[in-house]
């Protein structure tokens, strides 16, 4: 599971969410990052692709060592 921001999300409310990063199918940058989920349902986020890629990455690191 990985923390993103939703994309515009208010300063009160800092529309963060999880997202189990197994269902990524793509992650684009059209300028906006859109990461499409492999049921095709596309989610606009604040953080740029490399980021959510580093994510992935931790997230898939930590689940090896166990």
């Amino acid at each position: 599971m990985i923390k993103l921001t939703k994309f515009n999300s208010e300063a009160k409310q800092k529309g963060e969410f999880v997202l189990n990063a197994e269902i990524i199918e793509t992650i684009e940058e059209t300028p906006d990052t859109v990461v499409t989920l492999i049921n095709g349902k596309k989610l606009i986020v604040d953080e740029p692709m490399d980021e959510i890629v580093r994510r992935v990455m931790k997230y898939r690191r930590a689940l090896k060592q166990f």
